[in-house]
């Protein structure tokens, strides 16, 4: 399953109120996720906090969600580390669970030149024989990597696709454009605006909140029927912006809390809402109607 098209959530990952990774209720989030429509699933990026877990924890995640899901949707692990070879075997670690693929920024705080960025990523393509997703995020990283490394990165066998992370919408044009169309393009911050430029699908994190919603946005798209995509991504901004902002990660458990999908907090230095925060996220789900009944499902009603 390696053909990755439409509104894939890049996932929080559940906490216990000790702060453990909470197995039991990533189950249920990945139930859930799946039963409302979402068409793939990405653990272990920024929203999952990796870089604030373990080795144990991340191949604990891993697993859970590979399993989990039992196939019903592709599966893509971040797996990014600062060391080459600690990324090249994270990646060994995903594919040996039964990944689908792996996700992987650039090294984050070398500073690496155009070939060394290129060597990173053709060296943990040698170790594995599934796809990597790129993962272009300057604001986080501090390397931008801009449409003509981008075509150069295509040109390795398993570099197939990037999620490409900044509010600059054309650039999906012209990956495509230099790539000749070897390097898929997910948006990473803009969804319906990359469908339109082009995109195949959205690594989002607004779907933590709104899966159904956000993979009915790629459906319209893809039907053509633009004015109502455009309409449903107006609709859900309050819950897009929400998430987009330097509080990603607590925003994003905040809002799932006040659905009634609780996941823990987020693990320092990352702090949890303030509660003017808790408090506007409460109007955002009033606002959307994003309760979640209970039922045995844990699907929104």
């Amino acid at each position: 399953m390696n053909h990755f098209r439409g509104t894939y959530t890049i996932m929080v990952t559940p906490f216990d109120a000790a702060g453990e990774v909470d197995v039991s209720a990533l189950e249920r989030y990945v139930d859930w996720q799946i039963e409302s429509g979402i068409h793939g699933l990405i653990p272990l990026g920024s929203t999952g906090e990796f870089l604030s877990m373990t080795d144990d924890e991340i191949e604990l995640v891993a697993r859970t969600v590979i399993d989990r899901a039992a196939n019903r949707v592709p599966v893509i692990i971040g797996t990014t580390a600062e060391d080459t070879r600690v990324a090249a075997r994270k990646s060994r670690m995903a594919e040996s669970l039964g990944a689908d693929g792996v996700m992987v920024l650039p090294p984050f705080y070398s500073t690496p030149t155009d070939d060394e960025i290129y060597q990173h990523y053709k060296s943990i393509s040698d170790a594995i024989g599934i796809p990597i997703m790129v993962y272009n995020n300057p604001a986080v990283t501090n390397v931008d990597l801009k449409p003509p490394l981008v075509a150069r990165l295509s040109q390795i066998d398993n570099c197939r696709y990037i999620k490409e992370s900044t509010l600059e919408v054309t650039r999906v044009r012209d990956i495509m454009r230099l790539s000749d169309g070897r390097m898929a393009v997910f948006g990473g911050i803009m969804g319906f605006e990359s469908y339109v430029e082009g995109a195949v699908g959205w690594a989002a994190v607004p779907s933590n909140g709104a899966p159904a919603e956000m993979a009915r946005l790629y459906d319209l798209v893809m039907a053509g029927k633009l004015a109502e995509a455009r309409a449903l991504s107006f609709k859900y901004f309050p819950l897009i912006d929400f998430v987009a902002g330097q509080q990603y990660v607590a925003g994003t458990k905040a809002l799932l809390t006040a659905m009634g999908l609780p996941v823990g907090g987020p693990r320092p230095p990352r702090l949890p809402m303030s509660p003017e925060g808790i408090a506007a996220a409460r109007r955002i789900v009033d606002e959307l109607g994003l309760h979640i009944e209970p039922s045995t499902s844990g699907v929104r009603a």
